[in-house]
Parts: structure tokens; sequence; C-alpha cells
């Protein structure tokens, strides 16, 4: 059975959340695209109110996306970003087959990940003309529903995130778990330990 290791990206791989520092990027390059945040506030407030789901604040967030060049600020943004990734994600540090697994947008997450040499890539679906999410965002138990899905006949031997109140389910996948500190650091512990 193969072996891969698992990994979150967002204050993980790098040290930041990289929808919402895509979204100041673009805001700071491509200026007009402030006219959308009426709407993007009008889907963000239902959320944190708890009425609607993350998914639905998230689609008014990537609204922006119909009126820029996508690839062309893609790009831009992570010629900027990849040397925050860090050292010990980089392919010539990695031991096994890495599977990312993240809530971000596929359409921010696949450059960056091809950069990278990343085997496996799992994260939510966006329409790209749009930035409505497609399906179910890809957060705590959905990770693993996603996991299970896309991922056969194969055995994770590690687990990486910064998260442990959210990546619960992720961190249950592996035979060893790390929690990722702030600068990068890798904090071994015992899965039945911290989850009592």
């Amino acid at each position: 059975m193969k072996e891969i290791d698992i990994y979150d990206f967002d204050k993980t791989v790098v040290p930041f959340d990289s929808g919402s520092r895509f979204w100041l990027f673009c805001l700071v390059h491509n200026p007009w695209i402030v006219i959308c945040l009426p709407y993007q506030a009008l889907r963000a407030i239902p959320c944190l109110l708890g009425i609607k789901s993350l998914a639905f604040a998230k689609t008014g967030l990537f609204s922006f996306i119909r009126l820029i060049n996508l690839e062309k600020n893609v790009k831009a943004f992570w010629d900027k970003n990849e040397k925050a990734v860090f050292d010990w994600f980089k392919p010539e540090n990695r031991k096994r087959e890495a599977v990312v697994i993240s809530a971000s947008p596929d359409f921010l997450l696949k450059e960056i990940c091809g950069r990278l040499a990343v085997e496996k890539l799992i994260c939510t679906k966006h329409n790209e003309k749009t930035g409505a999410v497609i399906g179910e965002n890809c957060k705590g138990a959905e990770k693993v529903t996603r996991y299970r899905k896309e991922i056969k006949n194969c055995k994770a031997v590690n687990v990486y995130s910064d998260s442990l109140k959210s990546d619960k389910p992720l961190f249950s996948l592996g035979e060893n778990c790390y929690h990722i500190q702030k600068n990068g650091e890798q904090i071994p512990f015992e899965f039945e330990e911290v989850y009592k």
C-alpha cells in the first residue's frame, strides 16, 4: 500500500490565509473590484450570524474574480508569495507523496501546488467565472469525506495542520500528527491525548 503524507495548506504550508490575502492582493492591483464590497457584506453577515453557511459567504467573497484576469492575478500572487512556503514542505524535503487538503479555492491553490510538485490537491471547488462555491466547503469533516472519495489504497503516515480545533477529523487519518506553529515549527502529538 502506498504511503502518503497529508497537509492542510493555510497557516500550515504557508504562514497566512491564502484566500483572504489573495482578495487583498487583488484589491490593491485591481481597485475597481471595490464595487463588490456591498454584495460581499450581504453574503458575510448571515454567515457571521449563523444563518447561512461559510460556502454562502465564500461565494460572495470571491465574486470579484469575474472582474479580473484570474490566471494573471493568481500567477502574480504566487510569484510574490511563494517564498513564504515553509522549507520543510518543499519537494526536495518531503519523504512521501503529498496530499494537500484545504478549504481554500481550487483556482488559487492549483498554481502553487503545481509549482511545489504536490501529487494530489483536494480543496473547495469554485466556478472560475463567477466565484461561486460548487458543492461543499472543504473544511472539518468534509475534508475526510473528500479524502475517502478521492484517495484509494493509501496509508496516511503523517498529518500536518495548524488547527487542532477544525482539523480533528483530518488528524484522525494519520499514524502521526503534527501541530504547525506560526513560525512553521512542527510539534508532534498523540491524537488520543489531545482528543480525549
